[in-house]
């Protein structure tokens, strides 16, 4: 069977090979066999790929997110069932054909679009988690995040929203405001130095309790300056590569406190899959859709790869059944 694998963590346009692989065989007991369809290619692979995060020995396939169909269930086995659409687990290095998975974990998917379901895995767990490990946030509060257009910014609004909780986010192009006000953002400004004047406006007394950058640089220090009195800030990303910048005289003076997300965290894993439950009908409804730049081939991975680090959502067609 085809996946995409690597012989040797490095550069990804270099590393990356499609390759054929033995079939994976049968179930055991308490596993299933994912016919997998999609999978998401977020910046996180290529980090992974590069090795950041350790990883098993080469030669490996490598994916951490995945979308698709269950072929056939070990003993056992009563949370889903065979045709049933599920995730891939988390970290499950998912850019194969099929492959065996523990059916702890997964569930079976809403009906909905495709594209927008196998966007799942993580980007809403990401924003579910940050909205509810650092911060006692009660409806009416406010949580202000950069990259308010990423699958995560759109997550963490569309989620905000269902448990009460206000939202401003921070984009970079103008064309971007109404659109995300429509997801379901409250307040949508454009990140610039003007921008913290409204927003303090648009918040009156009320509390800003959490902040979520995934930016660096100077973005960081307009999240910093909105935060009330012990408040948090949440990375989880570094998108500009640059330090975050914080002044530290409202580090001091409001007492925050400055903390890093990772899903992969162990302390996170038991918790994706109420995360996942949770967005599963936001996403089924078309409340929380994340647009997708393209679908390739596996094929066609340095196409792939040059689209996300010019932007956009990029999506792999692990199945060869995608039809534009």
């Amino acid at each position: 069977m085809r996946a995409l694998q690597i012989s040797a963590y490095g550069d990804p346009l270099n590393v990356l090979e499609l390759v054929e692989i033995p079939e994976p065989g049968v179930p055991g007991a308490g596993e299933v066999l994912i016919d997998v369809e999609l999978a998401p290619l977020n910046l996180h692979d290529l980090l992974f790929i590069r090795g950041y995060f350790g990883g098993p020995p080469t030669p490996t396939v490598v994916g951490n997110e995945g979308f698709g169909r269950v072929a056939a269930v070990g003993p056992g086995v009563t949370n889903v069932k065979v045709g049933d659409h599920v995730l891939t687990p988390i970290l499950g290095l998912t850019w194969r054909a099929r492959m065996i998975a523990s059916a702890r974990g997964l569930f079976p998917l809403p009906d909905g679009d495709r594209l927008q379901l196998a966007q799942l895995g993580s980007n809403p767990p990401t924003a579910a988690l940050i909205l509810s490990e650092y911060a006692d946030l009660k409806p009416g509060d406010w949580v202000v995040q950069n990259a308010g257009n990423s699958g995560v910014g759109r997550s963490l609004s569309a989620i905000a929203k269902q448990r009460g909780i206000r939202t401003i986010s921070f984009v970079r192009r103008p064309e971007l405001i109404d659109e995300l006000k429509a997801a379901g953002a409250d307040v949508v400004l454009l990140d610039e130095p003007a921008a913290v004047e409204e927003a303090v406006r648009v918040t009156g007394k009320g509390a800003v309790r959490l902040a979520v950058d995934s930016v660096g640089g100077d973005a960081t220090a307009t999240l910093v300056e909105l935060l009330s009195d012990r408040g948090v800030l949440v990375s989880y990303a570094a998108a500009t590569g640059r330090p975050m910048a914080i002044n530290a005289l409202y580090l001091i003076g409001k007492h925050l406190t400055v903390k890093g997300f990772f899903l992969g965290d162990f302390d996170h894993l038991s918790k994706i899959l109420p995360a996942q439950i949770e967005a599963a009908p936001l996403v089924a409804s078309g409340v929380l859709q994340v647009p997708v730049g393209a679908v390739y081939p596996m094929s066609k991975m340095k196409e792939a790869i040059t689209h996300l680090l010019k932007g956009g959502k990029v999506l792999i067609d692990i199945a060869g059944s995608f039809n534009a």
